[in-house]
């Protein structure tokens, strides 16, 4: 038996949201906001934050420093049920620090990485990892980390574990194709349409999707307004976004892969992993903050009421 549902792997920081103040002052400028919010951030624990909200059994590996804002993250954590035992307390860093503003059209940010830099995947206890049933990782650089990355999957796959994988926006623009190698080995690989299109040298997500198939039997691509699209065993599923109010984007990505994985890990069919994951996502955007909006399962059933009627969670299928 497996200690928890999943275990998660990757970025932990602080988020300062700035309200009402799109431009870093002048030098000798001091500008008055609306508003200024404190929230866990990274998009890892912001998954995280999600998934156990939603009421699975969630531990969180990653680097904090010995600080208030390492202790703030991981009381947190623990208001939601996050294990922290797998979490290490940097000797060098401070807890990182992004300060999100937030403009009408789009977001920016000022960072300090912190205690991330000290995360290494070749250092990770696997056998203490390996605790969950599931295991989401974080943190793919492409060529630089590629062989790393593929050896850790490979080993966590011999433990018995479902493997999860958000690969995020590739730095260095190279966009390496050593990731159709990963995608053979994880369960459910994520990522969003502009990192799609990138990888697979695609003008359209349907042709990326089919060209990604040949490696990886469920591929999941976000669409943002358009909702998300799957390709398990060469069968495509399309569901649209529910129409909401947007306020603050930040997270919506992470929300929606903790509501796809809820779906997965409870063996629900595709659509409806689909539709939990477009959920979440609606919902992480109506608040600033990228946990703040996520609500529990009981929250999500209304939310899928109001908006096309019904409560009724489906009957699981086999994976």
């Amino acid at each position: 038996m497996k200690k928890f549902d999943a275990v998660v792997v990757g970025d932990v920081n602080i988020d300062l949201v700035v309200v009402g103040q799109s431009q870093v002052p002048q030098p000798g400028q001091e500008v008055f906001v609306d508003n200024m919010l404190m929230h866990v951030g990274g998009g890892a624990a912001l998954f995280a934050l999600s998934l156990a909200k939603l009421g699975l059994g969630v531990a969180f590996s990653g680097v904090l420093g010995a600080d208030s804002n390492g202790s703030f993250i991981r009381e947190q954590f623990a208001q939601y049920g996050i294990d922290t035992s797998l979490i290490e307390t940097s000797k060098v860093h401070r807890t990182g620090i992004s300060i999100a503003f937030n403009p009408d059209t789009d977001r920016s940010f000022l960072s300090y990485a912190g205690s991330n830099q000290e995360l290494a995947l070749e250092r990770l206890e696997l056998d203490r990892i390996a605790q969950g049933r599931h295991v989401h990782l974080t943190g793919y650089r492409g060529r630089e980390n590629h062989a790393t990355f593929l050896a850790v999957v490979k080993q966590l796959k011999e433990k018995g574990v479902t493997l999860s994988c958000d690969v995020g926006w590739d730095d260095s623009g190279e966009w390496y194709e050593g990731i159709f190698e990963l995608m053979r080995h994880i369960d459910v690989f994520l990522m969003n349409e502009t990192e799609a299109l990138h990888y697979t040298r695609r003008a359209r997500i349907e042709d990326g999707l089919r060209h990604m198939a040949d490696y990886g039997k469920h591929i999941v691509v976000k669409l943002g307004a358009e909702g998300a699209v799957s390709m398990k065993d060469g069968v495509l599923t399309r569901h649209p976004a529910f129409k909401v109010e947007a306020v603050d984007t930040t997270g919506a990505g992470d929300s929606f892969n903790a509501g796809y994985l809820y779906g997965f890990l409870r063996g629900l069919d595709v659509e409806t992993s689909l539709k939990y994951g477009n959920a979440c996502g609606a919902m992480s955007v109506g608040a600033y903050g990228g946990s703040t909006g996520t609500a529990n399962m009981d929250g999500l059933l209304q939310f899928l009421e109001r908006h096309e009627g019904g409560r009724t969670l489906p009957k699981a299928i086999s994976q």
